[in-house]
């Protein structure tokens, strides 16, 4: 049993792996380093690479013989794999998508690339979120009445590494720092987070700074920059302050997360948030959204309810220590069980 994570490159992805400092980190390169890391350590050989594009594939497949090549997310044509299937016979591929469907259908090639995929018996779609799992089996059912799917659509979930830092809230600040981290775009509510972080720090009477990363824009994100920028101009006078951070290495992000009072992340639609694991992995308080699957229901908010937003902001600034205890035990408890589910998925198929 061999396991080879492939990566399509983009500018922001980590070139740490090749021992260069040159490069950015992304959520779906950490996502897959994280995976990467936990099969090795629990016994299953694995390597991770990045490629410029479908060309590339089978050079590395040789390179590293893999029984399994695990594809991150939609960037490889089904088309390819009538090539790939013929070079590499042997190899199980899998197709892994990071998305709800609210947000894959942002994704214009969706939903021909997944029934594309299944017309190859050596090709399987993994998801990372149970609701997907099923709206994924009930769109190849409705395509194939009377097809079995169970094993070509599988739940392989996300892995964190259980590293957590130690903090407690300073109170006694002038500013309330609030890091709603993450690349900006419409499910993410930014828009909706800020105006309760601002109502927020006037009930306690802090000059808010709300730290984004604006350095990358994704699926018509601009108009939503573009509005938080404006919103926070139009209150210049109230001394709360938008603070834009670019995109920096894992380390440097993990210490910046550190930094802040409050980590928020209520969006529309999540299947995992590294973000806000980073955040909470350096013992900063989450308000969280009720679709992240790990994140404490206490100090969760519904992501179109800013009032209650709002509430939860202030429940969390009180209740900051419960905040990270429970944030941490569930995230915990939720990457065991991933492990679990990973190793338990290729023992079998290495014991068949």
């Amino acid at each position: 049993m061999k396991i080879l994570f492939l990566l399509k490159r983009r500018e922001d992805y980590s070139e740490t792996l090749h021992s260069s400092s040159l490069g950015l980190s992304t959520g779906l390169f950490n996502s897959a380093s994280f995976m990467n890391d936990m099969l090795n350590e629990g016994g299953i050989e694995s390597h991770l690479e990045v490629v410029v594009d479908n060309n590339c594939i089978d050079r590395v497949v040789n390179q590293h013989k893999p029984t399994h090549v695990i594809i991150e997310a939609l960037w490889v044509t089904p088309s390819k794999f009538a090539v790939l299937r013929n070079l590499h016979p042997k190899v199980k591929w899998i197709i892994r998508l990071h998305s709800e469907m609210p947000f894959l259908a942002g994704e214009g090639i969706a939903m021909n690339w997944i029934a594309g995929y299944m017309s190859y018996d050596n090709v399987v779609i993994g998801v990372n979120a149970p609701r997907m799992l099923q709206e994924c089996k009930d769109y190849l059912a409705a395509k194939s009445p009377g097809r079995i799917w169970d094993y070509r659509v599988v739940y392989l979930p996300n892995y964190y590494p259980q590293e957590y830092q130690s903090k407690t809230l300073d109170k006694s600040k002038d500013i309330i720092d609030i890091g709603c981290f993450g690349a900006i775009r419409p499910l993410k509510n930014h828009m909706l987070q800020a105006i309760a972080a601002v109502k927020f720090a006037d009930s306690i009477g802090k000059k808010l700074h709300f730290h984004v990363n604006a350095g990358r824009i994704e699926m018509q994100g601009g108009p939503v920059l573009n509005n938080l920028k404006s919103f926070f101009e139009q209150i210049y006078d109230s001394g709360h302050e938008l603070v834009n951070h670019r995109w920096t290495p894992r380390e440097e992000f993990l210490k910046l997360c550190s930094q802040m009072d409050i980590g928020m992340q209520v969006s529309f639609s999540e299947t995992f948030n590294i973000v806000g694991a980073d955040l909470v992995s350096q013992g900063v308080p989450l308000v969280g959204s009720t679709e992240i699957p790990w994140s404490s229901s206490l100090f969760n908010a519904q992501p179109t309810e800013s009032e209650e937003i709002y509430n939860m902001l202030h429940r969390t600034y009180k209740y900051s220590k419960i905040n990270t205890m429970l944030n941490k035990r569930n995230l915990t408890s939720y990457t065991n069980e991933t492990k679990q589910i990973w190793l338990k998925y290729f023992k079998r198929k290495q014991n068949a």
